[in-house]
C-alpha cells in the first residue's frame, strides 16, 4: 500500500474484515437499528458524501446505500454505467482520482472484482464492495447481523449454503469462519465455491473455533442446519446459463421436502431476488421459518455500520 493509502480502509473482500472489525460493526448497525427503531437517527457522517458506481441493477443496494447515507446525515450520488462508462470511457484509475477529490467514500457494484480492486487502488477514500462476481460482503454483513439479532452468539452456529458456490457464498463462508461458526456448502459438480475462498474459510473456522466443510449431498448437509441458506442458479451476466444450470440444480431446491430433512426451527435464508419456483418455493420462502425479509431490512442497518467503521477507521 502506497503511503498516501496508508490510513484508510476499504472493504474490498469479506477477508478485509478480521473478528475484531465484524463484531465492531455488527454491534454499532445494531445499536443504530434499536435507536432508529426508538425514532432517533445518529448523524455519524454528517456533511459526507458518498459515490454509488452501478453497473448492475439494483433493488436493495441502491435503496439501502441511499437512506443510509440519509439517515446518517450525509448524501449519497447515484452513479450509473452511462454516466462513467468505467474502464470504457475513462479508465479506472482517472474515476478513481477524481472521486476521491469531491466525495468522502466510494461503493461499486460491478462484474468484476478488479474493477474494486482498482478502485481501492487509486482512491484515496474507503472503497465498498457492494458486490462483485467474486464477492458480497455487505450482503453476508446483514446476514450474520439477521442471525445474532434471532440467536445472539453465533460460535458453534450450524450455517447451511445450498447451491452455485458464488460471491455470496465465498462472502459466508469468510465471515461466518471468522464468527466460528459451522459452515456446511453443497453445490453441483462443477459448482463448487472457489477453492481459495474455501482454504480460507477453513483455516479462519478453525482459529476462530468453527468448521467448514463441503459436502455433496444436499440433504446430509442440512442434517444440522439451524439455518438453511440459497441465493439463484444463475446470477447476472450469466442468464445465458440459467436453462442449463436449472436442470443441473434441481436436486438442490430448497423445498419443503428439503427442509424436512433439517431440524425442526431451522431458518430458511435468501439473498433476494428469488426465483420462485427455481432454487426455492414459494410454500419455504413464505414459511414461518423464512428470515428473508428481516435479511433485505438488514442490509440498511449492516451498511451504515460499515460506511461508519470505515470513514472512522480513515481518520
Amino acid at each position: 500500500m502506497s503511503p498516501i493509502h496508508q490510513h484508510k480502509r476499504d472493504l474490498r473482500t469479506a477477508a478485509d474484515l478480521d473478528r475484531d472489525a465484524i463484531d465492531a460493526i455488527l454491534e454499532r448497525s445494531l445499536r443504530m437499528k434499536e435507536g432508529l427503531r426508538r425514532g432517533g437517527h445518529e448523524p455519524h457522517l454528517a456533511g459526507k458524501s458518498l459515490a454509488m458506481i452501478f453497473e448492475k441493477p439494483s433493488l436493495r443496494t441502491r435503496c439501502t446505500f441511499e437512506i443510509g447515507m440519509f439517515q446518517l446525515g450525509g448524501h449519497a450520488v447515484y452513479l450509473g454505467a452511462a454516466e462513467i462508462g468505467l474502464g470504457k470511457r475513462e479508465s479506472i484509475h482517472d474515476v478513481g482520482r477524481n472521486l476521491e477529490r469531491w466525495f468522502d467514500l466510494v461503493t461499486a457494484r460491478t462484474f468484476a472484482q478488479a474493477t474494486v480492486d482498482g478502485l481501492a487502488e487509486h482512491c484515496r477514500i474507503p472503497v465498498i464492495n457492494a458486490l462483485s462476481d467474486a464477492e458480497h460482503p455487505c450482503q453476508a454483513m446483514a446476514d450474520v447481523m439477521t442471525l445474532r439479532e434471532k440467536v445472539g452468539d453465533l460460535k458453534g452456529f450450524n450455517l447451511t449454503y445450498i447451491g452455485d458456490g458464488n460471491n455470496i457464498c465465498h462472502s459466508l463462508m469468510i465471515i461466518g469462519a471468522r464468527l466460528g461458526m459451522n459452515v456446511t456448502v453443497s453445490s453441483p459438480e462443477g459448482y463448487e465455491p472457489g477453492a481459495a475462498a474455501a482454504r480460507l474459510a477453513a483455516a479462519e473456522a478453525a482459529r476462530h473455533g468453527g468448521s467448514y466443510r463441503f459436502e455433496r449431498d444436499p440433504r446430509a448437509a442440512v442434517e444440522r442446519a439451524q439455518a438453511v441458506y440459497t441465493d439463484v442458479w444463475a446470477s447476472m451476466g450469466q442468464e445465458h446459463e440459467a436453462e442449463a444450470r436449472a436442470k443441473l440444480f434441481a436436486p438442490w431446491q430448497v423445498s419443503a421436502a428439503l427442509m424436512a430433512a433439517a431440524p425442526a426451527g431451522a431458518f430458511v435464508m435468501h439473498d433476494l431476488p428469488a426465483h420462485r419456483g427455481e432454487e426455492i418455493t414459494d410454500e419455504v420462502l413464505d414459511s414461518p421459518a423464512s428470515i428473508v425479509f428481516d435479511q433485505a431490512e438488514n442490509r440498511l442497518h449492516a451498511q451504515k455500520g460499515i460506511m461508519v467503521y470505515l470513514w472512522e477507521a480513515r481518520r
